[in-house]
């Protein structure tokens, strides 16, 4: 435990005392304080988890832009507001400042005013990170659309799905994107996607590799020739607070992707109020985020908590190996950088090369280090807070999810003394709870159950788009009056929460929730399968990787396995995309089920993270011979 100062960690507790104590006055000062409303609000919070359903800042009118953005044009206009950093390292970085910003994104709105976008209209942005992708979002939240940014590695069938449940009349893409070494024909996905989307009328794409790709007539639009014509002023529509700002996807652990809706004021509170906190921000800052912005992580903590901050965030396009594994560490000592934000996965990845690609460059900027995506592993944080920090800078290990839509347990930098894989406590206003399975709150510490939080705070999703009952169903049928995060935790002996993982199958493998469902049901459509389960196993980098086990039509199947193998995972990318590939198929004559049909996964997963010491009872199971034959041929 370091890093910390004692003064500080008291303050921490009077702070979140006060937040637990009356939720309503902690959150209002808030608001009043640090952002600027068209009208205030007439009641703070009415909620009821039963139903479920939550308000905060009732009746308050504000555009979120104007928060991000024009609120900081006369003392910041000329700070920079965005930094890109394009993928490939001899390009300049581009410097947009809050003015630049401002411009652009006022003729973004009108671009997409011009093409019949109106208020709550829904968008999706299926770009790559380019400051178009923040400057669209953007746009869409001066306007009153709602955007949904599809992250640009998904394939066309999840592109479309996701589409077509919010019916988005409009589609922003580019050509294609860089990615290290390669490019990739994002075009050519959109279009593929959009045999399946009756419901787009425009496609508006950016130039940005300069391929050669096929233009609708009538749909497809080049996306610069409507800017150069559109005008630099904007008046921002006046939305409600509930009024939605976003739907973002997220893996259900069964059927379709949940898409979660974010509303405006509470969202922004929140997320302004734990970026300026947790990343210690100060004026001069320079801070970095490595995530992209199709996850929630980029949502609030590269555009909308920085910004409304305003902050300088930066937007890297490229990834972490190209042109070598310095690259990381080159944009920090480049550009200054004084709050690095990854993920485990990464650092893990970085941590395996030569440690020179670290040593080759100043680091002494950076002041806060945090990560994100999933919990890190003790000796990924050791790497990180020696190598990286070079322990002077404290590490904030941060929890929260798409659903929550801002961190909810994470160290303050400099406040709470750390430790390594704990997410340690509660952000002010966060109420978790530990459950057991008989739906009573484990109280005291030393011990571990299913983690809730039992008090709404105010960037919580308001429901699933287009269908409440699955929101209800999901979060808060588990517990009475509780929201269920689906994930396990345990609090150590002075109340430090870490989180353990899920406990409902969704399976956390780069950063990326997966759901095991959809995965099992692209491969159930190859012509030769006739069953398979998706289970994770530990992996040095990924933290975990998946497992399939799969049952052939055949049980003589003389087809190539290897042949087989690769045309499953390559059903898997065209259904879902490369980042739900298996890493081991293991072809078997059936799988452990109980009598009722279902099929154990708890033992799957042990017998693929080849920890089979403790199986449990097996005699019940409907087929208990089968356990043997898959532990024998396990991969």
């Amino acid at each position: 435990m370091s890093n910390y100062n004692i003064k500080h960690f008291e303050e921490y507790f009077q702070i979140y005392r006060k937040s637990v104590r009356d939720p309503e006055l902690f959150w209002e000062e808030i608001a009043e304080e640090h952002f600027v409303w068209r009208k205030r609000w007439d009641k703070v919070l009415s909620w009821d988890f039963s139903k479920p359903e939550v308000k905060w800042f009732e009746g308050a009118k504000l555009n979120i832009t104007e928060n991000c953005i024009d609120r900081h044009l006369r003392t910041k206009g000329d700070k920079t507001a965005i930094l890109f950093e394009p993928n490939d390292p001899n390009s300049p970085a581009e410097h947009i400042t809050y003015k630049k910003l401002h411009e652009r994104v006022c003729k973004m709105s009108n671009v997409l005013r011009d093409q019949g976008v109106q208020k709550g209209d829904r968008v999706c942005i299926y770009l790559p990170m380019i400051p178009e992708l923040a400057i669209a979002t953007l746009a869409c939240a001066r306007i009153g659309a709602i955007h949904s940014v599809v992250f640009a590695g998904f394939s066309s069938t999840a592109l479309a799905t996701r589409i077509n449940d919010s019916d988005c009349k409009i589609v922003i893409t580019s050509d294609g994107s860089y990615r290290g070494n390669k490019t990739i024909d994002l075009k050519g996905i959109v279009d593929e996607a959009l045999e399946q989307c009756n419901g787009v009328e425009t496609t508006l794409v950016v130039n940005r590799i300069g391929s050669d790709i096929a233009m609708k007539d009538g749909r497809d639009k080049w996306l610069q020739p409507l800017l150069d014509q559109a005008i630099p002023h904007f008046e921002p529509e006046i939305m409600d607070a509930e009024d939605p700002l976003f739907i973002l996807y997220t893996s259900g652990s069964t059927g379709k992707p949940k898409g979660m809706v974010h509303s405006t004021a509470g969202y922004m509170v929140y997320a302004a109020y734990t970026f300026k906190n947790i990343f210690n921000y100060k004026e001069q800052d320079v801070y970095w985020c490595t995530a992209d912005i199709g996850w929630i992580t980029g949502h609030s903590y590269i555009v909308y908590g920085p910004l409304a901050n305003g902050a300088t965030t930066v937007m890297f396009e490229g990834v972490p190996s190209y042109p070598d594994f310095g690259r990381f560490w080159e944009i920090v000592e480049k550009h200054k950088v004084t709050q690095l934000y990854t993920a485990p996965t990464a650092i893990r990845a970085l941590a395996k090369e030569n440690i020179e690609f670290v040593e080759n460059h100043d680091l002494s900027s950076l002041r806060v280090l945090g990560t994100v995506g999933e919990p890190i592993n003790e000796e990924a944080w050791h790497w990180y807070n020696d190598n990286v920090g070079k322990k002077k800078s404290p590490i904030v290990d941060t929890w929260w999810q798409t659903e929550t839509g801002g961190i909810m347990i994470s160290p303050i930098p400099f406040c709470t003394p750390t430790k390594p894989t704990y997410a340690t406590l509660p952000f002010p206003g966060i109420q978790p709870a530990l459950m057991d399975e008989n739906g009573e709150e484990i109280k005291g510490n030393q011990v571990d159950g299913r983690l809730c939080i039992k008090f709404p705070w105010p960037s919580i999703a308001r429901t699933i788009w287009g269908d409440h009952q699955r929101y209800k169903d999901t979060y808060f049928s588990a517990f009475k009056d509780m929201y269920f995060t689906g994930d396990g935790a345990l609090r150590d002996e002075v109340g430090y929460y870490r989180i353990t993982g899920r406990v409902d199958d969704v399976i956390i493998v780069s950063g990326h929730n997966l759901g095991t469902a959809p995965i099992e049901d692209a491969i159930n459509e190859h012509q030769a399968v006739a069953e398979s389960a998706i289970v994770g196993f530990p992996h040095d980098i990924k933290g975990n990787a998946l497992y399939g086990y799969v049952i052939l039509k055949e049980t003589g199947e003389s087809r190539d396995q290897d042949n087989l193998r690769k045309e499953i995972n390559q059903i898997i990318t065209e259904h879902i995309g490369p980042i739900a590939k298996l890493d081991k198929i293991q072809f078997v004559s059936g799988l452990p089920k109980t009598r009722s049909g279902k099929i154990m996964r708890r033992i799957l997963r042990k017998i693929a993270g080849k920890d089979t010491d403790n199986l449990g009872d097996t005699s019940t199971l409907l087929n208990p011979e089968v356990v043997q034959e898959i532990m024998d041929n396990v991969l």
